[in-house]
């Protein structure tokens, strides 16, 4: 069953918790990455009313049904480091997505892979979750390659499947399956 509450899932590097009102400066430390407030609902303004009202939509996702929304927060500093979530948009056909950013100064450091695995692991241990996929641009070569890592296999390339920014953009998809 879907859980009704925000789920705390604890791995060996990472945690992945519920947004706090806290975490509204690490927010806004990636408003000024130049992708992620084009392909989120990071606010691009860097204040700290946009960063809590963007926490406040974290916590709507569960409410509205839209999915759960995880800050990932690096075990052995306790510092948030980005976010992870996973959408219900497709659920009653037993599908489900997920997604996720890192703050450019934790990249290339294997946190994505981590948050990825527990996050799919759990997602696919859920009754509801048949099929896990995820989009990613051909260019983010360390995002698809986490994905590989994480048990994901690439179906195909979706062109111009997403708009970014000004821009529509190709991506590949990936799919994970439960196992039976």
């Amino acid at each position: 069953m879907l859980p009704k509450t925000m789920p705390k899932l604890i791995g060996s590097r990472v945690t992945r918790r519920e947004f706090r009102a806290a975490d509204a400066s690490f927010v806004q430390s990636v408003s000024e990455d130049p992708l992620i407030p084009l392909i989120t609902t990071v606010p691009a303004s860097g204040t700290v009313e946009h960063a809590l009202a963007y926490i406040a939509r974290q916590h709507d996702r569960l409410r509205t049904g839209a999915g759960y929304s995880f800050a990932i927060v690096e075990n052995h500093s306790a510092q948030p480091v980005g976010q992870i979530g996973l959408w219900l948009s497709g659920i009653k056909e037993g599908r489900a997505s997920t997604g996720y950013w890192i703050s450019p100064r934790f990249r290339r450091r294997g946190l994505v892979g981590a948050a990825l695995q527990v996050l799919s692991d759990w997602a696919l241990s859920l009754e509801e979750v048949e099929r896990l996929e995820l989009h990613v641009e051909p260019w983010n070569e360390g995002s698809w390659r986490a994905a590989e890592a994480c048990g994901f296999e690439r179906e195909g390339l979706l062109r111009s499947w997403r708009q970014v920014g000004t821009e529509r953009r190709d991506m590949f998809m990936y799919t994970r399956l439960r196992r039976r």
